[in-house]
């Protein structure tokens, strides 16, 4: 049966489409490492003939072990030429957080920017042994067809139960996100922009990305430094960056007074509320930039964003659905509730993940039958429908940007043989927005070293607790359930 209706949508198909229009037009950058656009195009058409040399299947699984880079997008594309799926792992991960990923996304091939201990069986690092690997491959495209809803990633995401849970993104998902950003920010030819966030993180990866995808010129920060920042807007001229509030906080803390950057006209902020103390120095410090604060997740791509025109007066709102989305605010009966008072946020976009890698359950818990999925948030929409988040259902705990939560900790927390119970819980912080703190009640004595050392060995940084609390007993229901309100009240 002849096929209609048009070409399917592949996040490879930017990088076709700007590798014949502007081929000598920069794509990427990394300090004094370019990358044109036929370059891309080229080097990420050998990368998938050789992972299909290795025996990769239209469907099997990539795995990225990797920071902000340059051959960050060359892979990302060439895994999509190849019709396989990309599996993007925080380096930041403990062995274990990072054994765990490769196994339950069944990855192949592990490519990596350092050493990584065990892994899959075809492990390749960047550097002089994977530029032979690509070089020795031809450099044909193998257009290998992809249908448009099929994943694109696999983006594993903290656990609430013990494990990560794989969030399936479609290519159809990601390339209307491209070109939404693109309508939003202006991404297009001739724009350049900042890859700030880590690409490996779902909102890093669709900011970044999305310039390469739409012709523009993406400059890569390797690691976080306020004056290395101002300094990279100012010289690569950038014209939008994406931020999370902590990145701000950094700068503000940091930078006694911000160069003027006539370049600079957008700021988009995401991952936690931007509060609004820090909003308005903002406003102060990068005068001539719009700011557009968004809120979405991984699951669900962005919900909302509050745009520059209404950014002061709606402080503390995150402003209206997004390009495409529908969102449904209802009550604990399943009722949409009325402007001002407070509901679980559903939405409905193309943005929308498949579901879980390999469980249903989980899938099913978060989506409706209609299409719709929950946030696990808790908003209020005022009579003009913006939009403001009120509270989490789930106990996540933002800090600087990345999401932590407490039930990871918390398991890990009780293999040690001093602790009876534990309760992980965020509170606020100046610099990181919420730190992670937990409440132990412990079989004797115990040293805050020994504990942090045994988290460490298990977790990534960032999740190991900033404080650890001895108390008696939990606080607890009259069902048994931990009342974690009450301790973050604990003095």
């Amino acid at each position: 049966m002849m096929r209609t209706g048009g070409a399917d949508l592949t996040i490879a198909g930017g990088i076709r489409e700007f590798g014949r229009a502007t081929p000598a037009a920069i794509a990427v950058r990394d300090a004094d490492r370019m990358l044109t656009f036929g370059a891309l195009d080229d080097r990420s058409s050998r990368l998938a003939n050789a992972l299909l040399a290795e025996g990769l299947r239209p469907g099997d699984r990539v795995a990225l072990l990797s920071g902000n880079r340059l051959e960050y997008p060359e892979i990302a594309a060439g895994i999509a030429k190849a019709g396989l799926v990309l599996v993007p792992i925080n380096p930041r991960l403990a062995a274990p957080e990072i054994d765990f990923i490769l196994g339950h996304s069944g990855a192949r091939v592990l490519i990596t920017d350092g050493p990584h201990g065990e892994g899959p069986e075809k492990t390749k690092t960047i550097g002089d042994a994977y530029e032979k690997w690509i070089a020795a491959a031809e450099p044909k495209d193998p257009w290998i067809a992809v249908d448009e809803r099929d994943p694109f990633c696999i983006a594993y995401t903290a656990g609430t139960t013990g494990d990560p849970k794989g969030v399936l993104i479609s290519h159809r998902s990601r390339c209307l996100t491209f070109y939404a950003t693109a309508l939003e920010w202006g991404l297009g030819p001739g724009r350049r922009t900042i890859a700030v966030a880590p690409m490996y993180h779902g909102a890093g990866f669709a900011f970044a990305y999305a310039a390469v995808y739409c012709g523009a010129t993406v400059s890569m920060l390797r690691a976080f430094d306020p004056h290395a920042l101002l300094d990279m807007i100012q010289r690569e001229q950038a014209q939008s960056v994406f931020l999370v509030p902590t990145h701000a906080q950094l700068i503000r803390g940091a930078v006694h007074k911000i160069p003027v950057l006539p370049s600079l006209d957008t700021l988009y902020f995401n991952a936690a509320a931007l509060p609004k103390v820090l909003k308005e120095w903002v406003f102060e410090a990068f005068p001539g930039a719009g700011v557009h604060e968004l809120y979405g997740s991984t699951e669900a791509g962005v919900v909302t964003n509050l745009r520059p025109p209404d950014a002061r007066r709606k402080a503390g709102s995150v402003g209206h659905p997004w390009f495409a989305t529908q969102v449904r605010i209802v009550g604990p009966d399943g009722q949409p509730v009325p402007p001002g008072m407070p509901g679980e946020l559903y939405s409905r976009s193309p943005y929308l993940m498949n579901g879980y890698h390999e469980n249903p359950a989980a899938t099913a818990a978060c989506t409706t039958g209609d299409g719709f999925l929950t946030s696990g948030d808790i908003v209020v929409a005022d009579e003009e429908g913006f939009i403001s988040i009120v509270d989490r259902v789930k106990d996540v705990i933002i800090t600087g940007g990345v999401n932590v939560y407490p039930r990871d900790v918390e398991e890990v927390l009780l293999t040690h043989a001093g602790i009876v119970e534990a309760a992980v819980v965020g509170e606020p912080d100046e610099r990181w927005g919420e730190r992670v703190v937990a409440y132990v009640v412990c079989r004797s004595p115990l040293e805050t070293a020994a504990l942090d050392g045994h988290l460490r060995a298990r977790l990534a940084g960032y999740k190991v607790p900033k404080e650890f609390k001895v108390v008696a007993a939990l606080p607890r229901n009259a069902a048994g359930k931990v009342l974690k309100r009450e301790l973050r009240s604990t003095p």
